[in-house]
């Protein structure tokens, strides 16, 4: 069985759910885990408290084991940690920046207008093509 100890650093687990973005990835680009945070106190043999921060503070903070994995400290690894709003059932809403390229998809019957969006807190690699029509009348200030 898995077991942690208290000041142990784990990662949490974010159940991925079909058409929600999570932390900035989509799909099934979507972090598994969240973290890392540490345990403060061992609750019975398969439960832990952990330290989670004040963002986070709408959700209850002991877990099952199941839900933690190990956080093996590497020093040369820097993680930077950006405020992140999370709902109450750890669903977080990724906002659109703007539209970096234009382009129709062109089918043998049809023709499907794409848009490459730069997301808050994405790099310009990560941006995601998604059809225009489905973003225009989610973010209209975009295609001013």
């Amino acid at each position: 069985m898995l077991e942690f100890f208290v000041g142990d650093q784990v990662f949490l687990k974010v159940a991925p759910m079909k058409g929600v973005m999570r932390f900035g990835k989509k799909g099934k680009f979507s972090p598994r885990y969240i973290g890392p945070f540490h345990i403060t106190e061992r609750i019975g043999d398969v439960a832990y408290r952990l330290d989670l921060p004040a963002s986070m503070s709408q959700i209850h903070d002991v877990f099952h084991v199941y839900m933690l994995w190990k956080y093996v400290v590497n020093p040369s690894q820097i993680l930077t940690n950006e405020p992140i709003e999370l709902k109450t059932d750890l669903i977080y809403e990724e906002i659109p920046v703007g539209i970096l390229l234009l382009e129709v998809k062109k089918l043998r019957n049809k023709e499907i207008p794409l848009v490459k969006v730069l997301w808050r807190n994405q790099s310009i690699e990560e941006a995601t093509w998604e059809r225009e029509d489905e973003m225009r009348p989610k973010y209209p200030d975009l295609f001013r």
